[in-house]
């Protein structure tokens, strides 16, 4: 028997695709025209959230309830999920897409809210900032929905669960492993089926960028980006002030430990994984190769596929006017060399202050010169002119992360990675195009230390903590 809770969605339903109709029909006429959101159906949509969040908090995990009684909620066409989140106005906002939405039961409902809220308490919002350098959007989208769904019941039949991953892109992950684990799986599988360069792009999709209606992978987190502007601590404390005000009772013991988690989380993607990633995903030459079928056409034995041969120009730009110690930087490059020598890069070392003093190319320790002694103003964009007339692959710049606030040239066609040392607090650009790392401080000894001075077991590039 239908109740009166499955006749208010379908209503709801059938108001939203009106709403709709409505959009089209005024596009046709106006191509600028946006679509409208009638107060009464926003009265209406959110009456039924009510009652959803009602079922929850009546739920042994009613942890959810009180959680999403201070989110701010909106609805918006143009998300590819039934729901989405960000953190705008000093509150987390949940979004609605009632097309999606309302072809859920109440279960799913709940499960889909609860998804939104567990990426909030496994500070996804913030590692996908960092992750986005080294991994593609999908990869980073897919383990992020595999880790929160792995605790989760009554999923809508198009979630993105291990079970899933693992029968799309033949692979054979293992349950309750870490973010990182999953994300470096599917990146691989995903470099695997990378089409060729010349291939046909995916085609554009007919569909209205403003509508939505069915459920895309790829694009479900896209709203995160709107948290930009909030630095890494401050959402993370927001975050801890909505868990606190969400515990009324006792909580499972997976939420009792994502939110210890989160408390200690340095949400910093350790320093080898981060630069492994990367050289593993700029731009190469290719190679033709017998175990792998040609894509175009896969049915032809005798003709071979390619595979990427990861060979990339990597520029090493050091800041020679800040703190930056001879021993850090030293050691810093002696750990650079040590993981990106299986790749056979060619690697350029740039001196720079206010402007590019030395260029020259390292292939070993040996090949480090000692420091020039000049220590002026800060201007990180000749390096990226520099970068950019090169066509490199890869910019690792090392400085204590004082210099002009926007860049004058923007980075093209290459990645880059920022390491903030010396006592550096963090990087003066608004836009900083890249990740960025900071070290710890460490006791320095002597900065007149030459490279034969420089111990195996002195600073790590892998002591690192996040940036404040």
């Amino acid at each position: 028997m239908e109740t009166f809770f499955d006749k208010q969605v379908k209503r709801l339903y059938e108001k939203a695709d009106s709403i709709i109709n409505n959009f089209f029909n005024a596009k046709r006429k106006n191509s600028h025209a946006k679509i409208t959101i009638p107060q009464e159906f926003k009265d209406d949509f959110f009456s039924l959230v009510n009652k959803v969040n009602l079922s929850l908090m009546e739920d042994k995990d009613n942890f959810y309830g009180y959680f999403l009684l201070q989110m701010a909620r909106d609805i918006r066409f143009d998300i590819s999920s039934p729901t989405a989140v960000n953190f705008k106005g000093a509150k987390y906002v949940i979004y609605f897409n009632p097309v999606i939405f309302l072809n859920l039961n109440l279960k799913q409902m709940e499960s889909t809210i609860k998804h939104e809220i567990l990426h909030i308490l496994s500070l996804h919002l913030i590692r996908a900032r960092e992750f986005k350098a080294a991994y593609s959007t999908l990869a980073i989208n897919l383990a992020m929905n595999i880790v929160v769904n792995t605790y989760l019941d009554h999923l809508p039949p198009y979630s993105v669960t291990l079970e899933w991953v693992n029968l799309t892109y033949s692979l054979d992950l293992l349950p309750f492993k870490p973010f990182e684990y999953y994300v470096e799986e599917i990146q691989a599988a995903l470099d695997l089926l990378e089409a060729d360069e010349d291939e046909d792009a995916a085609p554009d999709r007919a569909q209205d960028e403003t509508i939505e209606t069915e459920y895309h992978p790829e694009k479900t987190h896209d709203l995160w980006a709107d948290s930009r502007d909030m630095d890494d601590k401050t959402l993370q404390e927001f975050t801890e002030k909505f868990i606190a005000d969400a515990q009324k009772g006792s909580i499972p013991n997976y939420l009792a430990s994502m939110i210890s988690s989160l408390k200690n989380s340095k949400s910093e993607l350790p320093w080898n994984l981060y630069l492994k990633r990367l050289m593993g995903t700029v731009e190469s030459n290719q190679k033709k190769t017998m175990t792998r079928r040609n894509r175009r056409q896969p049915e032809r034995l005798d003709i071979r596929g390619q595979l990427r041969s990861h060979k990339a120009k990597i520029l090493v730009a050091l800041d020679i006017s800040g703190s930056i110690s001879d021993q850090e930087f030293n050691q810093a490059v002696k750990e650079v060399l040590d993981i990106v020598r299986n790749y056979n890069q060619e690697i350029t070392l740039i001196e720079c202050d206010s402007e590019i003093r030395r260029v020259y190319k390292v292939r070993s320790v040996k090949d480090i010169k000692d420091r020039i002694n000049i220590r002026g103003g800060t201007r990180f964009t000749p390096v990226f002119e520099y970068a950019n007339q090169h066509k490199v692959n890869l910019l690792i710049y090392f400085t204590d992360g004082k210099g002009e606030e926007k860049l004058l040239t923007i980075p093209k066609g290459y990645k880059t990675l920022w390491v903030i040392s010396g006592q550096g607090d963090k990087l003066s650009l608004k836009d900083a195009y890249g990740a960025v790392k900071r070290l710890k401080k460490i006791e320095l000894k002597d900065d007149s230390l030459t490279m034969s001075d420089v111990k195996r077991e002195g600073f790590s590039m892998n002591d690192q903590e996040s940036l404040n």
